[in-house]
Protein backbone atom coordinates (compact mmCIF):
# COMPACT_ATOMS: atom_id res chain seq x y z
CA UNK A 1 0.00 0.00 0.00
CA UNK A 2 1.40 3.38 -0.97
CA UNK A 3 2.32 5.76 1.85
CA UNK A 4 0.46 8.97 1.13
CA UNK A 5 2.83 11.17 3.08
CA UNK A 6 5.55 10.16 0.66
CA UNK A 7 3.47 10.52 -2.49
CA UNK A 8 1.25 13.49 -1.65
CA UNK A 9 1.88 16.68 -3.62
CA UNK A 10 0.46 20.05 -2.67
CA UNK A 11 -0.68 21.07 -6.11
CA UNK A 12 -3.81 23.20 -6.60
CA UNK A 13 -5.58 20.60 -8.72
CA UNK A 14 -4.61 17.47 -6.79
CA UNK A 15 -8.03 16.51 -5.41
CA UNK A 16 -8.77 13.13 -6.91
CA UNK A 17 -11.81 11.88 -4.92
CA UNK A 18 -10.74 8.27 -4.60
CA UNK A 19 -7.02 8.95 -4.21
CA UNK A 20 -5.38 7.12 -1.32
CA UNK A 21 -5.21 9.56 1.58
CA UNK A 22 -4.61 9.37 5.31
CA UNK A 23 -7.80 11.19 6.20
CA UNK A 24 -9.68 11.99 2.98
CA UNK A 25 -12.71 11.30 5.11
CA UNK A 26 -16.43 11.32 4.51
CA UNK A 27 -16.98 13.39 1.40
CA UNK A 28 -20.75 13.34 1.26
CA UNK A 29 -23.68 12.73 3.54
CA UNK A 30 -26.69 12.29 1.30
CA UNK A 31 -29.89 14.16 2.00
CA UNK A 32 -28.44 16.75 4.39
CA UNK A 33 -28.80 20.49 3.79
CA UNK A 34 -26.06 23.07 3.95
CA UNK A 35 -24.78 24.49 7.20
CA UNK A 36 -25.29 23.00 10.64
CA UNK A 37 -28.13 20.51 11.12
CA UNK A 38 -29.44 18.94 14.31
CA UNK A 39 -30.75 15.38 14.49
CA UNK A 40 -31.93 13.45 17.51
CA UNK A 41 -30.49 9.98 17.06
CA UNK A 42 -29.30 7.03 19.06
CA UNK A 43 -25.82 5.55 18.88
CA UNK A 44 -24.78 1.92 18.40
CA UNK A 45 -23.94 -0.24 15.43
CA UNK A 46 -24.39 -3.57 17.14
CA UNK A 47 -27.32 -5.92 17.40
CA UNK A 48 -27.64 -6.57 21.15
CA UNK A 49 -28.27 -10.21 20.36
CA UNK A 50 -24.78 -10.43 18.87
CA UNK A 51 -22.95 -9.36 22.02
CA UNK A 52 -23.73 -11.71 24.85
CA UNK A 53 -21.32 -12.37 27.70
CA UNK A 54 -17.97 -12.61 25.98
CA UNK A 55 -14.67 -13.72 27.41
CA UNK A 56 -12.71 -10.57 28.15
CA UNK A 57 -15.81 -8.47 28.96
CA UNK A 58 -15.42 -5.79 31.62
CA UNK A 59 -15.01 -7.62 34.94
CA UNK A 60 -17.18 -6.66 37.93
CA UNK A 61 -14.30 -4.69 39.48
CA UNK A 62 -14.22 -2.43 36.42
CA UNK A 63 -17.96 -1.84 36.01
CA UNK A 64 -18.93 1.87 36.02
CA UNK A 65 -19.95 3.00 39.48
CA UNK A 66 -17.62 0.50 41.16
CA UNK A 67 -15.09 2.36 43.36
CA UNK A 68 -11.74 2.38 41.57
CA UNK A 69 -13.19 1.05 38.30
CA UNK A 70 -11.22 1.62 35.12
CA UNK A 71 -12.55 4.57 33.13
CA UNK A 72 -11.66 6.09 29.77
CA UNK A 73 -12.24 9.79 30.36
CA UNK A 74 -13.46 12.35 27.85
CA UNK A 75 -10.96 14.67 26.22
CA UNK A 76 -12.62 17.75 27.73
CA UNK A 77 -11.68 16.65 31.25
CA UNK A 78 -8.68 18.32 32.88
CA UNK A 79 -5.21 17.49 31.50
CA UNK A 80 -1.81 17.19 33.12
CA UNK A 81 -0.22 18.11 29.81
CA UNK A 82 -0.33 17.65 26.06
CA UNK A 83 2.29 15.51 24.33
CA UNK A 84 3.36 16.01 20.70
CA UNK A 85 6.05 14.69 18.34
CA UNK A 86 8.43 16.53 16.02
CA UNK A 87 8.29 15.29 12.39
CA UNK A 88 11.67 13.72 11.85
CA UNK A 89 12.04 12.19 8.42
CA UNK A 90 12.58 13.58 4.94
CA UNK A 91 11.88 10.05 3.72
CA UNK A 92 8.29 10.48 4.92
CA UNK A 93 7.68 14.17 4.20
CA UNK A 94 10.13 15.08 1.43
CA UNK A 95 10.02 18.75 0.49
CA UNK A 96 7.00 19.31 2.78
CA UNK A 97 9.10 18.76 5.92
CA UNK A 98 9.93 22.46 6.63
CA UNK A 99 6.28 23.47 6.24
CA UNK A 100 4.93 20.68 8.42
CA UNK A 101 7.49 21.49 11.11
CA UNK A 102 6.32 25.09 11.02
CA UNK A 103 2.74 23.93 11.51
CA UNK A 104 3.69 21.68 14.43
CA UNK A 105 5.64 24.49 16.10
CA UNK A 106 2.72 26.89 15.72
CA UNK A 107 0.28 24.35 17.14
CA UNK A 108 2.58 23.54 20.07
CA UNK A 109 2.94 27.25 20.86
CA UNK A 110 -0.83 27.80 20.76
CA UNK A 111 -1.49 24.96 23.19
CA UNK A 112 1.47 25.84 25.45
CA UNK A 113 -0.07 29.27 26.03
CA UNK A 114 -2.85 27.47 27.95
CA UNK A 115 -1.44 24.20 29.32
CA UNK A 116 1.92 22.40 29.57
CA UNK A 117 3.20 20.89 26.32
CA UNK A 118 5.92 18.27 25.97
CA UNK A 119 7.27 17.73 22.46
CA UNK A 120 9.39 14.69 21.65
CA UNK A 121 12.19 15.18 19.11
CA UNK A 122 15.12 13.09 17.98
CA UNK A 123 18.20 14.00 20.03
CA UNK A 124 19.99 15.47 17.01
CA UNK A 125 16.88 17.56 16.20
CA UNK A 126 16.10 18.73 19.73
CA UNK A 127 17.89 22.08 19.45
CA UNK A 128 16.19 23.00 16.18
CA UNK A 129 12.80 21.92 17.53
CA UNK A 130 13.29 23.99 20.68
CA UNK A 131 14.24 27.05 18.65
CA UNK A 132 11.17 26.62 16.45
CA UNK A 133 8.74 26.09 19.33
CA UNK A 134 10.09 28.56 21.87
CA UNK A 135 10.74 28.33 25.59
CA UNK A 136 7.10 27.68 26.53
CA UNK A 137 7.28 24.19 25.00
CA UNK A 138 9.33 21.51 26.77
CA UNK A 139 11.29 19.62 24.12
CA UNK A 140 12.66 16.25 25.22
CA UNK A 141 15.12 14.04 23.31
CA UNK A 142 13.24 10.93 22.20
CA UNK A 143 13.74 9.02 18.96
CA UNK A 144 10.55 9.43 16.92
CA UNK A 145 9.60 8.72 13.32
CA UNK A 146 6.68 11.06 12.69
CA UNK A 147 4.31 13.62 14.20
CA UNK A 148 1.19 11.52 14.83
CA UNK A 149 1.26 11.45 18.64
CA UNK A 150 -2.45 10.61 18.85
CA UNK A 151 -1.72 7.19 17.38
CA UNK A 152 1.70 6.34 18.78
CA UNK A 153 1.15 7.18 22.44
CA UNK A 154 -0.77 4.93 24.84
CA UNK A 155 -4.46 5.54 25.46
CA UNK A 156 -4.75 6.85 29.01
CA UNK A 157 -7.36 5.61 31.48
CA UNK A 158 -8.10 6.20 35.13
CA UNK A 159 -8.20 3.34 37.64
CA UNK A 160 -8.04 3.37 41.40
CA UNK A 161 -7.36 7.10 41.48
CA UNK A 162 -4.34 6.78 39.18
CA UNK A 163 -3.64 7.36 35.50
CA UNK A 164 -2.65 4.25 33.54
CA UNK A 165 -1.68 3.88 29.88
CA UNK A 166 -3.03 1.19 27.57
CA UNK A 167 -0.30 0.24 25.10
CA UNK A 168 -2.03 -0.66 21.83
CA UNK A 169 1.14 -1.99 20.17
CA UNK A 170 1.49 0.57 17.36
CA UNK A 171 2.55 -1.12 14.10
CA UNK A 172 2.56 1.73 11.59
CA UNK A 173 -1.14 1.46 10.71
CA UNK A 174 -0.74 -2.12 9.59
CA UNK A 175 2.92 -1.84 8.54
CA UNK A 176 2.25 0.89 5.99
CA UNK A 177 4.95 3.27 7.25
CA UNK A 178 8.33 3.10 8.97
CA UNK A 179 7.79 2.85 12.73
CA UNK A 180 10.92 1.40 14.32
CA UNK A 181 11.01 4.32 16.76
CA UNK A 182 7.30 5.09 17.00
CA UNK A 183 6.50 1.51 17.99
CA UNK A 184 8.46 2.15 21.20
CA UNK A 185 6.97 5.55 22.03
CA UNK A 186 4.19 4.21 24.25
CA UNK A 187 6.62 2.52 26.63
CA UNK A 188 8.96 5.54 26.52
CA UNK A 189 6.23 7.99 27.51
CA UNK A 190 4.88 5.74 30.25
CA UNK A 191 8.37 5.41 31.72
CA UNK A 192 9.07 9.15 31.49
CA UNK A 193 5.93 10.09 33.39
CA UNK A 194 5.89 7.12 35.76
CA UNK A 195 2.57 5.78 34.46
CA UNK A 196 1.67 2.11 34.79
CA UNK A 197 1.45 0.21 31.50
CA UNK A 198 -1.71 -1.76 30.71
CA UNK A 199 -1.09 -4.62 28.29
CA UNK A 200 -3.51 -5.69 25.59
CA UNK A 201 -3.12 -8.07 22.65
CA UNK A 202 -4.90 -5.58 20.38
CA UNK A 203 -3.11 -3.47 17.80
CA UNK A 204 -4.77 -0.09 17.39
CA UNK A 205 -4.22 3.68 17.47
CA UNK A 206 -5.60 6.50 19.60
CA UNK A 207 -7.32 8.03 16.58
CA UNK A 208 -9.43 4.87 16.34
CA UNK A 209 -11.32 5.68 19.52
CA UNK A 210 -13.74 8.38 20.67
CA UNK A 211 -15.43 8.36 24.09
CA UNK A 212 -17.98 10.38 26.02
CA UNK A 213 -16.24 9.56 29.31
CA UNK A 214 -19.36 7.74 30.47
CA UNK A 215 -18.75 4.28 29.07
CA UNK A 216 -19.51 4.81 25.37
CA UNK A 217 -16.84 4.17 22.74
CA UNK A 218 -17.14 4.95 19.01
CA UNK A 219 -14.83 2.99 16.70
CA UNK A 220 -14.46 2.47 12.97
CA UNK A 221 -14.45 -1.25 12.33
CA UNK A 222 -12.15 -0.90 9.32
CA UNK A 223 -9.28 0.38 11.46
CA UNK A 224 -9.38 -2.28 14.18
CA UNK A 225 -11.10 -5.41 12.87
CA UNK A 226 -8.50 -5.72 10.17
CA UNK A 227 -5.99 -8.41 9.27
CA UNK A 228 -3.21 -5.80 9.17
CA UNK A 229 -3.68 -5.13 12.91
CA UNK A 230 -5.53 -8.00 14.54
CA UNK A 231 -5.41 -11.06 12.27
CA UNK A 232 -7.89 -13.78 13.06
CA UNK A 233 -9.90 -11.73 15.55
CA UNK A 234 -13.64 -11.28 15.08
CA UNK A 235 -15.44 -8.03 15.88
CA UNK A 236 -16.93 -9.60 19.00
CA UNK A 237 -13.47 -10.61 20.21
CA UNK A 238 -12.08 -7.13 19.53
CA UNK A 239 -15.05 -5.54 21.31
CA UNK A 240 -14.58 -7.71 24.38
CA UNK A 241 -10.93 -6.75 24.60
CA UNK A 242 -11.72 -3.03 24.13
CA UNK A 243 -14.18 -3.20 27.02
CA UNK A 244 -11.59 -4.90 29.20
CA UNK A 245 -8.69 -2.60 28.26
CA UNK A 246 -10.56 0.71 28.38
CA UNK A 247 -13.30 -0.01 30.91
CA UNK A 248 -16.08 0.98 28.50
CA UNK A 249 -19.45 -0.77 28.43
CA UNK A 250 -20.83 0.11 24.98
CA UNK A 251 -18.96 0.02 21.68
CA UNK A 252 -20.51 1.79 18.69
CA UNK A 253 -19.22 0.31 15.46
CA UNK A 254 -19.06 2.45 12.33
CA UNK A 255 -18.00 0.50 9.25
CA UNK A 256 -15.36 2.92 7.94
CA UNK A 257 -13.33 2.06 4.84
CA UNK A 258 -10.42 -0.34 4.47
CA UNK A 259 -7.47 0.42 2.23
CA UNK A 260 -8.34 3.96 1.14
CA UNK A 261 -6.12 5.83 3.58
CA UNK A 262 -3.17 4.85 5.70
CA UNK A 263 -5.25 4.56 8.89
CA UNK A 264 -8.08 2.56 7.31
CA UNK A 265 -10.44 5.42 8.28
CA UNK A 266 -10.07 6.51 11.88
CA UNK A 267 -13.15 7.81 13.67
CA UNK A 268 -11.61 11.15 14.68
CA UNK A 269 -12.35 12.79 11.34
CA UNK A 270 -15.93 11.49 11.24
CA UNK A 271 -17.64 11.81 14.61
CA UNK A 272 -16.65 13.38 17.94
CA UNK A 273 -18.35 13.77 21.30
CA UNK A 274 -18.60 17.39 22.45
CA UNK A 275 -20.58 16.69 25.64
CA UNK A 276 -22.33 13.75 27.26
CA UNK A 277 -25.22 13.01 24.94
CA UNK A 278 -23.99 15.22 22.08
CA UNK A 279 -22.05 14.09 18.99
CA UNK A 280 -20.57 16.31 16.31
CA UNK A 281 -20.73 14.69 12.88
CA UNK A 282 -18.82 15.60 9.72
CA UNK A 283 -20.84 16.85 6.76
CA UNK A 284 -19.43 17.26 3.26
CA UNK A 285 -19.67 20.46 1.28
CA UNK A 286 -22.80 20.38 -0.92
CA UNK A 287 -22.15 18.99 -4.37
CA UNK A 288 -19.12 16.98 -3.31
CA UNK A 289 -18.25 13.82 -5.21
CA UNK A 290 -20.26 10.66 -4.56
CA UNK A 291 -17.29 8.43 -3.79
CA UNK A 292 -16.34 5.65 -1.40
CA UNK A 293 -16.21 8.08 1.53
CA UNK A 294 -19.78 9.25 0.95
CA UNK A 295 -20.95 5.65 0.93
CA UNK A 296 -19.18 5.11 4.25
CA UNK A 297 -20.90 8.20 5.65
CA UNK A 298 -24.30 6.95 4.58
CA UNK A 299 -23.61 3.72 6.41
CA UNK A 300 -22.66 5.70 9.51
CA UNK A 301 -25.90 7.66 9.33
CA UNK A 302 -27.83 4.41 9.25
CA UNK A 303 -26.00 3.24 12.36
CA UNK A 304 -26.69 6.47 14.21
CA UNK A 305 -30.42 6.27 13.53
CA UNK A 306 -30.77 2.95 15.32
CA UNK A 307 -28.46 3.19 18.29
CA UNK A 308 -28.15 4.08 21.96
CA UNK A 309 -25.24 5.13 24.15
CA UNK A 310 -23.97 3.36 27.28
CA UNK A 311 -26.80 4.85 29.34
CA UNK A 312 -29.46 3.67 26.90
CA UNK A 313 -30.26 7.18 25.71
CA UNK A 314 -30.53 8.61 22.22
CA UNK A 315 -28.14 11.41 21.48
CA UNK A 316 -28.33 14.82 19.88
CA UNK A 317 -26.22 14.83 16.71
CA UNK A 318 -24.91 18.13 15.35
CA UNK A 319 -23.76 18.06 11.72
CA UNK A 320 -20.95 20.43 10.84
CA UNK A 321 -20.25 21.15 7.20
CA UNK A 322 -16.77 21.10 5.67
CA UNK A 323 -15.38 24.27 4.02
CA UNK A 324 -15.83 25.12 0.36
CA UNK A 325 -12.96 23.29 -1.42
CA UNK A 326 -12.56 26.26 -3.77
CA UNK A 327 -11.92 28.63 -0.85
CA UNK A 328 -9.51 26.70 1.33
CA UNK A 329 -5.84 27.69 1.32
CA UNK A 330 -4.39 24.17 1.43
CA UNK A 331 -3.97 21.67 -1.37
CA UNK A 332 -3.12 18.03 -1.94
CA UNK A 333 -4.79 14.75 -2.81
CA UNK A 334 -4.57 13.71 0.86
CA UNK A 335 -5.80 17.07 2.22
CA UNK A 336 -8.12 16.72 5.23
CA UNK A 337 -10.80 19.42 5.30
CA UNK A 338 -12.91 18.02 8.14
CA UNK A 339 -13.38 20.17 11.24
CA UNK A 340 -13.82 16.99 13.29
CA UNK A 341 -10.08 16.71 13.92
CA UNK A 342 -10.12 19.36 16.65
CA UNK A 343 -8.40 19.02 20.03
CA UNK A 344 -9.99 19.91 23.37
CA UNK A 345 -7.41 21.26 25.80
CA UNK A 346 -7.90 22.17 29.46
CA UNK A 347 -8.45 25.84 28.63
CA UNK A 348 -8.74 25.95 24.85
CA UNK A 349 -10.28 24.18 21.88
CA UNK A 350 -7.97 24.05 18.86
CA UNK A 351 -9.46 23.59 15.42
CA UNK A 352 -8.20 24.03 11.87
CA UNK A 353 -8.47 27.31 10.03
CA UNK A 354 -8.93 26.35 6.38
CA UNK A 355 -9.41 29.75 4.74
CA UNK A 356 -13.13 29.61 3.98
CA UNK A 357 -14.03 32.47 6.34
CA UNK A 358 -17.72 31.61 6.59
CA UNK A 359 -17.17 27.90 7.27
CA UNK A 360 -14.29 28.57 9.67
CA UNK A 361 -16.46 30.98 11.68
CA UNK A 362 -19.38 28.52 11.72
CA UNK A 363 -17.16 25.77 13.11
CA UNK A 364 -15.78 28.09 15.78
CA UNK A 365 -19.27 29.13 16.87
CA UNK A 366 -20.48 25.53 17.11
CA UNK A 367 -17.56 24.54 19.30
CA UNK A 368 -17.95 27.70 21.39
CA UNK A 369 -21.52 26.65 22.14
CA UNK A 370 -20.37 23.36 23.66
CA UNK A 371 -17.18 24.62 25.30
CA UNK A 372 -18.21 28.05 26.63
CA UNK A 373 -15.52 28.08 29.32
CA UNK A 374 -12.68 27.53 26.87
CA UNK A 375 -11.06 29.82 24.35
CA UNK A 376 -11.70 28.77 20.75
CA UNK A 377 -8.35 28.85 18.96
CA UNK A 378 -8.26 28.48 15.16
CA UNK A 379 -4.86 27.28 13.89
CA UNK A 380 -3.66 27.16 10.30
CA UNK A 381 -2.33 23.66 9.58
CA UNK A 382 -2.28 23.40 5.78
CA UNK A 383 0.90 21.31 5.68
CA UNK A 384 -0.34 18.86 8.32
CA UNK A 385 -3.70 18.59 6.55
CA UNK A 386 -1.97 18.06 3.20
CA UNK A 387 -0.18 15.10 4.80
CA UNK A 388 -3.52 13.53 5.62
CA UNK A 389 -4.02 14.49 9.25
CA UNK A 390 -5.12 17.23 11.59
CA UNK A 391 -4.78 18.81 15.00
CA UNK A 392 -6.23 15.86 16.90
CA UNK A 393 -3.87 13.47 15.11
CA UNK A 394 -0.87 15.53 16.20
CA UNK A 395 -1.75 15.84 19.90
CA UNK A 396 -2.31 13.52 22.83
CA UNK A 397 -3.57 14.47 26.27
CA UNK A 398 -2.42 12.98 29.55
CA UNK A 399 -5.38 13.36 31.92
CA UNK A 400 -5.20 14.80 35.40
CA UNK A 401 -6.74 12.74 38.19
CA UNK A 402 -8.02 14.09 41.50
Amino acid sequence: MTNTRMTNTRTPDARTPDALSRRGMIRSIAGIGAGVGVLTLGLTACDPNDLGDLDGAVPPSQQPGTPGARRFGAEWEKHQRTVMSWPASETVWGEQLPDVRKDIAGLAQAIAAREPVVLMARPEQKEAAQKACGAAVEVVPVAVDDLWARDTLPVFVEEGGKVKGVDFNFNGWGNKQQHANDSKIARTVLTKFGVERVETPLVAEGGSFETDGQGTLMVTESSVVNENRNPGMSRDQVEAELKKALGVTKVIWLAGVKGKDITDAHVDCLARFVAPGVVLLDQSFPGGPADVWSRAAEQARGVLRNATDATGKKLQVIELQQPDPDKITGRGDAFVSSYMNFYVGSKGVYLPKFGDARADERAQQVLKQYFPGREIVPVKIDAIAAGGGGIHCATHDIPAVG
